[in-house]
């Protein structure tokens, strides 16, 4: 296979709360191929161990490279979850990592909302929800960034995966007590899920992948929403939540458009109905449009541009970190 050249090259990679997905290409053309890893990147004293993410992410590099034949990318964007609370450690030791191994010189570190923000709207002003497992609302007038939330399952995530899985349990557990706002239909679906409910506390806290398994009872809770009051008040809850963190960093002028990404919001009519309806509530002057692309492609736009010269997107340590060797 035809080597091809460091200077057209580059790396784009999603962090995510499952793991990682990786693709290499030349600018210009549509990435022929991409891997995967499902484990997800370790957290720390530190944050987000940069460490790991290397040993994930060198061996799906070989392997793209010796696919596609981009053997020496000359950039490098890595999104990230938690980046812009977590990512201490990977602003200080990942950029030269990469340089070292990969030969890349220029690397761009994202939170991995802003990779899905240009994902989903490209450079234009406006605001993107990424909601999964977490939630997240980031905006931008092409000259700052504003983000909204994104705490993480235990201060905030409002409207996410692992929320609306919290809620559903929680609600199952008012019915086996007997307290009010029980739902005798969460609690018939978390007992088929985990089996007596007396055990899930221990079933749930010593687990380190706690969000993930909260945000696997979400589709219980849509599913049982149209036959259950306390189900849909817990999804029109969460569209409240989600309608505030996108009106709490959407610009106020300058044709703002806002796009919603991310598995959360596959949950179909019992979360999109109302949601739609807050939205159009609070920010009736940013029309909502259908995302571009998910995060990995937010991650090779922001790769291309940097590439050729044409980032003009916002640098901000914590949110878009671009080192140049």
């Amino acid at each position: 296979m035809s080597r091809i050249g460091a200077g057209a090259g580059f790396l784009a990679v999603d962090s995510g709360g499952s793991g990682l997905r990786v693709t290499v290409g030349v600018a210009g053309r549509e990435p022929s191929a991409q891997r995967e890893s499902r484990e997800p990147i370790r957290t720390g004293a530190r944050g987000i161990d940069p460490v790991h993410l290397l040993e994930q992410l060198l061996p799906l590099v070989r392997a793209l490279s010796a696919e596609t034949g981009v053997t020496e990318p000359v950039t490098a964007v890595v999104g990230a979850a938690g980046f812009a609370t977590l990512g201490d450690a990977l602003r200080a030791e990942l950029p030269d990592a990469l340089v070292r191994e990969l030969g890349v010189r220029s690397v761009a570190l994202a939170a991995d909302a802003v990779t899905a923000y240009v994902g989903a709207l490209g450079p234009h002003p406006g605001a993107v929800v990424a909601g999964g497992t977490g939630l997240i609302a980031v905006g931008t007038d092409l000259t700052g960034w504003r983000r909204a939330d994104g705490w993480g399952h235990l201060l905030g995530d409002c409207g996410g995966g692992a929320w609306i899985g919290r809620a559903g349990l929680e609600a199952a557990l008012r019915a086996h007590d007997g307290r009010d706002g029980g739902s005798a239909a969460l609690r018939a679906c978390a007992e088929e899920r985990f089996g007596p409910l007396s055990g899930l506390p221990g079933l749930l806290y010593p687990r380190s992948d706690r969000p993930a398994v909260l945000a696997s009872f979400a589709p219980q809770v849509a599913a049982c929403a149209a036959r259950d009051a306390v189900a849909a008040g817990i999804l029109c809850a969460a569209a409240r939540h989600i309608a505030e963190s996108a009106a709490a960093v959407c610009p106020a002028s300058g044709e703002p458009r806002v796009a919603l990404t991310g598995g959360l919001f596959r949950m179909g009519d019992p979360l999109l109905v109302p949601l739609a309806e807050e939205l159009a509530e609070r920010l009736p002057h940013a029309p909502r449009v259908p995302a571009q692309g998910d995060p990995l492609h937010g991650a090779v736009r922001i790769a291309t541009d940097l590439a050729t010269g044409r980032l003009t997107l916002p640098s901000e340590e914590k949110m878009l970190y671009v080192v140049t060797r």
